[in-house]
């Protein structure tokens, strides 16, 4: 088969009723790319899988699949396989049925059904449990029945709903790191919608991120970290996200908390701008910003300190724990390099 899974979103309008869940969206999904679709709740992401899926129309725009129009095709003539966050598995089939359902509501030959149920089960680790019915397996052998009734029917397509959020937190990361491969073996083009950016940074070779129904930035999970394109970006991604901090910038230094702070990236900007920066390139220093340590969070392998500069929160990032105790006034500095400025009424990125 010809797996080519090339996908491209021009100009969708999605409205409900006077609601506008989407705003004109344009995105390209390469072949055979992990794509992530990150934003919190309500930004657009969901609506925009189920368009891509067949299941929510479009009041303006069209959808591409390798160059076809698909915009109005129902779902079954889309060749694209869904896996919801709840794993939509029929109780009464065994692991068996379930995962060959779809090849027999499509009238594959039943002697081809049996390998190919087999080799999709054995892709995702579940070959041993094919008998068992859905109610005798864990959340992780039941997430992996759904990826295998998925795969089994070698979709051009794989969309993906949120599928760890039902997860516990080390089941996830495992899993995360499997369906990661799984893709990669694969080479199916992957679309994934998640609000959690620390998932989408590491599946994602590249991602789209929404908000209030528009796409704000896209690009590789580095490139949105290294260079956000608006505060807004800036502090959703990252853990903890990047401090917000408002100032005054004038000849490549910015003013706040009644100090100095020489940046590179100002370019000939001035004026009222945010200052951000990553909890990681903060220090305490011998001179610097003014702060109070508000209290301290220790992770054993690394700190973070949680200040208030005047009334702003800020949060510094360090691997050995700092010799400071909570309430002690101390100073914050930083690299020039590690400074990112926003435009303080746009909200976009200043100068590089």
């Amino acid at each position: 088969m010809n797996h080519s899974g090339n996908v491209r979103i021009e100009g969708v309008v999605k409205q409900h009723g006077s609601f506008t869940a989407l705003h004109g969206l344009d995105l390209d999904i390469r072949s055979g790319e992990f794509f992530a679709l990150l934003g919190p709740s309500g930004s657009g992401k969901t609506t925009t899988l189920r368009i891509l899926a067949g299941l929510e129309s479009v009041n303006a725009g069209r959808v591409l699949l390798d160059g076809q129009d698909v915009t109005h095709k129902e779902p079954g003539e889309r060749d694209v396989a869904m896996v919801f966050q709840s794993y939509a598995l029929y109780p009464h089939m065994t692991v068996s049925e379930n995962i060959a359902f779809p090849l027999r509501m499509g009238g594959t030959p039943a002697a081809t059904i049996a390998g190919a149920v087999k080799d999709a089960a054995d892709k995702v680790g579940i070959g041993h449990l094919l008998s068992r019915r859905p109610g005798q397996l864990s959340g992780g052998q039941q997430q992996r029945c759904a990826l295998a009734r998925a795969i089994v029917r070698q979709p051009r397509l794989f969309l993906l709903d949120e599928p760890l959020s039902n997860l516990d937190a080390k089941l996830r990361l495992e899993t995360r790191a499997e369906l990661r491969k799984l893709q990669r073996a694969l080479r199916t083009t992957a679309v994934y919608v998640t609000h959690d950016q620390e998932e989408a940074m590491t599946v994602a070779d590249r991602m789209a991120v929404f908000m209030e129904g528009r796409v704000v930035q896209v690009g590789t999970p580095r490139e949105i970290f290294l260079r956000p394109a608006n505060v807004t970006v800036a502090g959703f991604i990252g853990t903890p996200p990047m401090n917000l901090l408002a100032a005054t910038l004038a000849d490549g230094t910015v003013h706040l908390a009644g100090v100095g702070m020489p940046v590179s990236s100002a370019g000939a900007a001035r004026g009222e701008v945010v200052l951000g920066v990553r909890p990681g390139d903060l220090c305490i220093a011998a001179e610097g910003i003014p702060a109070q340590v508000d209290f301290i969070e220790d992770f054993g392998d690394s700190t973070i300190l949680n200040l208030l500069v005047g009334e702003q929160r800020v949060k510094v990032k360090a691997g050995q724990a700092p010799q400071v105790s909570e309430g002690q006034q101390v100073r914050l500095g930083f690299p020039p390099s590690a400074a990112h400025l926003f435009d303080r009424q746009s909200g976009l990125r200043l100068g590089n």
